[in-house]
């Protein structure tokens, strides 16, 4: 049964890469909004990065972590627009007919994501580098772990929802009302550490604050920051309960 599910969930994987890379505009579009940052916003920072509170490391450490997280919340959190259009057009109902695992839909479709993902931050960095940006060869393969982890939480839930409301008019908002406060609550642009008492309690927790600290402990170098090994559990934990529960949604509504 296992073999059946990973040949599934990998000819699935293949179809949905090939018809990224027949149009391969998504892959611009989604790095579009962090380069902007990049550009336009991370020059504000350096006027603060001395301010008491600022985490350590230069403007670009802090806030290159940031737009990472937030290429993860926002690439794979859109993606169950893909699956309402599939729906429609009755790729998702002529699959049911085929002896394909339910769940290698969701999983090959997922693991497609992961990998869109991970090309786009690698393009990031490489943009940023020039300005200062550095890491190191293990920090490298961590910030990428941690990517594949958020991705395995967004992709799966986002395709869940876009099953379970099956409409783009109701799937935006939804999302938005997700995934909005947990970019705000998260440090992403500016870091927690500047933010009042209050504002700090709320974003402990929300588990994205854990990934932006573990991902800025990663740049750092900072290995013994338990922050690093807590934001990294955290989000297996999540992407683990994401992929649960995507998988339920998805065995029950094509069944």
């Amino acid at each position: 049964m296992f073999k059946k599910s990973a040949r599934d969930t990998w000819l699935v994987f293949q179809r949905s890469l090939i018809l990224n890379l027949k149009n391969p505009i998504w892959l611009a579009l989604g790095l579009f909004q962090p380069v902007l940052y990049l550009a336009l916003f991370a020059p504000l920072l350096d006027r603060i990065s001395s301010a008491p509170g600022f985490p350590p490391g230069g403007t670009l450490n802090v806030f290159i972590p940031g737009l990472l997280i937030q290429l993860a919340l926002f690439g794979p959190a859109f993606v169950g627009f893909g699956l309402i259009a599939e729906i429609q057009a009755g790729v998702v109902e002529r699959l049911r007919v085929t002896p394909i695992t339910r769940t290698a839909v969701l999983f090959g479709r997922s693991l497609r994501d992961v990998v869109t993902l991970i090309a786009q931050s690698l393009i990031l960095v490489a943009l940023a580098a020039p300005f200062g940006l550095t890491i190191s060869v293990g920090g490298a393969i961590l910030m990428l772990l941690l990517l594949v982890l958020i991705g395995l939480v967004m992709a799966p839930l986002s395709y869940a929802a876009a099953l379970w409301l099956k409409r783009e008019d109701l799937l935006a908002p939804f999302l938005i009302l997700v995934s909005l406060p947990l970019l705000l609550l998260s440090g992403v642009l500016l870091p927690m550490s500047l933010a009042p008492p209050w504002l700090q309690t709320a974003a402990e927790v929300n588990p994205l604050s854990h990934a932006v600290n573990a991902m800025r402990a990663i740049f750092n170098s900072a290995w013994s920051d338990p922050e690093l090994y807590w934001g990294i559990l955290v989000m297996a934990a999540c992407a683990a309960i994401a992929l649960w529960v995507a998988g339920r949604v998805f065995g029950r509504r094509q069944a």
